[in-house]
């Protein structure tokens, strides 16, 4: 091959890797292109994670593919959301492992027609989960910037079911009760009476017992007849109840 063959040669192998690369950034870029990527990983999350440890609602299952986790957590650990695993969101705040946001939501027994508060909003991605089942959930977060940003990212994803308040959510939300099931998603010394006192009767509360920094306990209490009846179900770490000074 002579030298302008050769330089002809090369010109066009140039082009066609650059052609190449921005096809990739193309597809890379695509919406659809990543919504298949994660796709994949939920599924691989729900079969392993959830199905793979007991969890059998099906309702939640179907909720944990359908809602995008990756978006309830900071970019730069976006490769990280569907790990089995805690990931920190800022603020000192963490997003629960994926079994023990379904392990939650599977306890209360969620079902259409259903009215849950949550008291911790954090990112947004339990109460996210949630409304893809129940009709209705408030949830409260005390930590004023994180309150606003997972309201606006639940605006943006269509959760018109959700309503987020930013206080303490030691006095729960009064004014919507009483719920048919309540959540919590931090750790207290014990069940908040006027959380308890916003339970409907067979109502079901979920909430981790126990002091910061120590193994607490998963508690499962149920109003019966009037009365909470308590039910330790798992050792569980979470971040301590807040309350406003």
């Amino acid at each position: 091959m002579d030298a302008c063959c050769g330089n002809i040669g090369k010109t066009v192998l140039s082009r066609l890797l650059t052609v190449g690369c921005f096809v990739i950034i193309f597809l890379l870029m695509s919406p659809v292109y990543g919504q298949d990527v994660y796709a994949a990983a939920r599924e691989k999350m729900v079969k392993y994670q959830l199905e793979g440890q007991g969890i059998r609602h099906k309702a939640t299952l179907d909720a944990m593919r359908k809602v995008p986790r990756h978006l309830f957590v900071p970019s730069d650990l976006r490769a990280y959301a569907y790990d089995d695993g805690p990931l920190p969101i800022g603020y000192e705040q963490t997003i629960s492992q994926p079994y023990m946001v379904a392990y939650m939501t599977e306890t209360i027994r969620p079902a259409k027609g259903m009215k849950v508060l949550e008291i911790g909003t954090g990112s947004g991605y339990q109460a996210a989960v949630l409304a893809e089942i129940v009709d209705s959930v408030f949830t409260i977060e005390i930590v004023d910037p994180l309150g606003k940003q997972s309201s606006t990212l639940l605006k943006k994803l269509g959760y018109k079911n959700v309503k987020v308040r930013i206080g303490d959510g030691f006095a729960g939300w009064p004014e919507h009760g009483p719920y048919d099931a309540i959540i919590v998603t931090a750790a207290a010394e014990d069940i908040p009476p006027p959380l308890a006192a916003q339970l409907k009767e067979g109502g079901r509360l979920v909430i981790p017992i126990g002091s910061p920094g120590s193994v607490q306990i998963l508690v499962l209490a149920t109003r019966v007849n009037g009365k909470l009846k308590q039910q330790n179900l798992l050792p569980v770490r979470f971040v301590p109840f807040t309350r406003e000074q």
